[in-house]
């Protein structure tokens, strides 16, 4: 399909880099617009009034909002190296693994970096009691799809990349070889890719970034 294929991102977002990895590896050529998102765009607003917030697809002149949609809708519409499996059962399965990490463990790592010091024990257990689920859901293999990168290892990107960065950053210890090995091994795996590397922010930056938003 040849069709024009915008992504509205923001720099050092998880969610816009999740939306830009599944166009690179299904080899769909896109144009990025950088979003300020203390003054957001006209265009923005146009494309997602309702949550007024990155990322943004637009194809054939149509928005699609909400990383996951996005995923989805990628996925439905450029058949190139599939993210989901066929049989029906390990689709649901997949799409299971895609609502905890972008639901819960994703809330769990927020209440980490942002609850009450008094509150931050309680919320680091719940943290690591969500990575102690997924290194149990990883079994082995070298990413969560198997041999290649899939649907979960996407929606993932940001505990391969973003974590350690924060975890160190407040001094915490949620992620590490000795405790999780196979999740440790699974971010090398996954970040150390060609096509995940190429479209990563450089680390020190990313450090800047995020003690800048955690201040906020």
């Amino acid at each position: 399909m040849g069709e024009e294929v915008k992504v509205f991102g923001a720099w050092g977002s998880p969610f816009s880099s999740k939306v830009e990895l599944a166009l690179r590896l299904k080899g769909v050529p896109y144009d990025y617009i950088e979003e300020d998102l203390n003054n957001k765009s006209s265009l923005l607003l146009q494309y997602n009034p309702v949550y007024k917030k990155v990322p943004v697809l637009l194809h054939k002149g149509k928005s699609i909002t909400e990383s996951i949609i996005i995923l989805e809708y990628i996925e439905e519409t450029w058949k190139a190296y599939p993210f989901l499996p066929q049989d029906p059962n390990d689709k649901a399965m997949t799409r299971f693994w895609v609502n905890f990490i972008d639901g819960k463990c994703s809330s769990a790592i927020r209440k980490v970096a942002f609850s009450p010091e008094e509150e931050r024990e309680k919320a680091v257990e719940e943290a690591c009691e969500c990575l102690k689920t997924l290194e149990s859901a990883l079994n082995g293999k070298k990413f969560f799809g198997g041999d290649t990168i899939g649907m979960v290892d996407i929606v993932a990107l940001f505990i391969a990349f973003w974590l350690r960065p924060f975890q160190e950053i407040k001094g915490l210890e949620l992620l590490s070889s000795e405790k999780f090995p196979n999740l440790f091994k699974w971010t090398d795996d996954f970040v150390s890719c060609s096509i995940v590397t190429e479209l990563l922010p450089p680390r020190d930056k990313l450090v800047a970034h995020i003690k800048a938003h955690l201040s906020k």
